[in-house]
């Protein structure tokens, strides 16, 4: 038998879209349940360094970074999407400063952190404009919350714990789902939803609910003011990935471990949404695990990646979603191997989340350690006389600071990460045995394709009509920002504020 459960508001996912479209359904007084396919709530989005891309606001003033403004984010955008949706990009400008100010009204602080934008074109911010949630101790929230808060990705991966100090995107889930309770809010975990449920008998009426599937058997919850699909994209699914273009494997992916599956997606495209996929990814280098998953990279300090061929093919200091997408650009690339010295110790000269334990990836063969060069390329079976002909070639770049082939150090991004010492402090030798390589390949933080929506969240069908009652943000959308990553928090940034006007939407509907 189908329990049927009412609300005005039904939240699919947990992640920071889904939690911010919630917290404000819930504190504009509508009644409100997030429904969480897993036990745990906040999906990748509490594995994330919890950086928001949310130009314009006050807490960017309030840091003296006075060249933000939407204004100069709207001069960014406009240099750097290709065939963006003019009202969309709008849209996320003018809610932005909005939204945080809304936030942090209802009790979420933000502070600014320097982390460089992914491109050098007009109206870009040295140093960027994105900002982050406010550390927070666990046992100042609620428990009802923090005890079924998904760990950071190196925890939750082997079955450890959280924390007792969220930071990042635990403090952003954290905080997002304790104002949501004392809001009101409901949660349901362990409920998959299995479709849409719609007024009309042949599926084209209002969206007025969700079917799911609990322990106990059937429900349905309906939802009187609208259902927001916030649930992520389709990166845990291999079938889905192939049908629609998108490189990399389920193994590799950084989403938790049989999630975002698309059912959410597919259950509005059975009632007729449109959707686009030409966005793709949201793509990194992986750093291979012993296990066979992929680590999340960036901040390459030294070093130098090179293919199947033994040769380089990228800036290594390329923001991470950009050297992502030259990796997919080639099959010698995935795998890559990743060249290193010993000047570190052993240990990656790179961010690796997690990167994992030396011995356990020399066993697995995930890393490689040798006292030549030579014998380096007869373990990794690169061709010996190209790979010691790059490492030399790259070794002179450093010396004379300038990277003749890829630019490396040129851009602010390049160097901001970096530590070397030289001319060019992104170009460090390569020079010190034993000398070590790990293998890559490609990973990403979710799939970027999506339901298409308008400016105000609303899922529209493919004559551009909106489906009523039915919203989509976060990676169950296709990006407001297309295949471009404008800069850390883009995606949260995104996924929030189109969930603040879903609801918006709600309210003056």
């Amino acid at each position: 038998m189908t329990q049927t459960q009412q609300y005005d508001v039904v939240v699919v996912g947990s992640g920071g879209g889904a939690m911010t479209g919630a917290l404000l359904a819930a504190r504009a007084g509508l009644r409100t349940v997030v429904v969480e396919k897993t036990d745990k709530l906040g999906g990748t989005s509490a594995y994330s360094g919890g950086a928001c891309w949310l130009p314009g606001s006050d807490v960017q003033q309030r840091a003296g970074v006075t060249a933000d403004s939407t204004d100069s984010a709207r001069t960014y955008l406009g240099a750097i999407l290709e065939d963006p949706d003019p009202d969309r990009v709008e849209a996320f400008l003018t809610h932005s400063p909005e939204l945080v100010a809304e936030l942090e009204a209802a009790g979420l602080p933000f502070e600014w952190i320097a982390f460089s934008e992914y491109y050098d074109a007009p109206g870009r911010v040295s140093m960027g404009r994105s900002i982050q949630p406010l550390n927070i101790k666990r046992d100042e929230l609620t428990a009802e919350v923090t005890d079924r808060l998904r760990p950071p990705v190196e925890r939750d991966r082997v079955g450890e714990g959280g924390r007792r100090t969220l930071s990042g995107g635990q403090a952003l889930i954290a905080r997002l789902g304790a104002l949501y309770v004392a809001a009101g809010g409901e949660f349901r975990t362990n409920l998959p939803v299995t479709g849409l449920v719609t007024a009309g008998p042949d599926g084209t009426g209002r969206v007025t609910g969700v079917a799911a599937m609990s322990p106990e058997g059937p429900v349905v919850l309906e939802a009187s003011r609208g259902v927001l699909v916030a649930a992520g994209g389709f990166e845990g699914n291999a079938a889905l990935r192939e049908a629609r273009g998108v490189p990399g494997d389920v193994a590799w992916t950084m989403a938790p471990r049989d999630t975002n599956t698309g059912e959410p997606i597919d259950a509005a495209i059975a009632i007729g949404a449109a959707a686009d996929f030409g966005g793709v990814g949201w793509f990194c280098p992986g750093l291979e695990q012993p296990d066979g998953g992929g680590s999340f990279t960036l901040g390459f300090r030294s070093g130098l990646m090179v293919d199947q061929h033994g040769r380089r093919y990228a800036n290594e200091c390329l923001p991470y979603d950009r050297f992502g997408r030259l990796m997919a650009a080639a099959p010698e690339r995935i795998p890559s191997w990743f060249i290193f010295d010993s000047r570190e110790g052993g240990r990656l000269p790179a961010i690796g989340i997690p990167e994992g334990d030396l011995e356990e990836h020399l066993t697995a063969g995930t890393w490689v350690r040798a006292d030549t060069l030579e014998e380096l390329a007869a373990a990794t079976g690169l061709p010996a006389a190209t790979l010691v002909e790059q490492v030399e070639r790259f070794n002179t770049f450093a010396e004379k600071g300038v990277d003749e082939d890829f630019g490396r150090g040129e851009d602010e991004y390049d160097t901001f990460f970096a530590g070397g010492t030289g001319p060019n402090t992104a170009l460090t030798p390569c020079d010190q045995p034993p000398y070590l390589a790990a293998r890559f390949v490609l990973s990403d933080l979710g799939t970027k394709g999506g339901l298409v929506t308008d400016q105000a969240g609303r899922v529209l069908r493919e004559d551009g009509a909106p489906i009523p009652g039915l919203y989509a943000s976060s990676n169950s959308a296709a990006s407001v920002f297309g295949s471009v990553y404008p800069g850390p928090g883009a995606p949260l940034g995104s996924a929030m504020v189109f969930a603040s006007l879903a609801v918006r939407d709600m309210l003056e509907g």
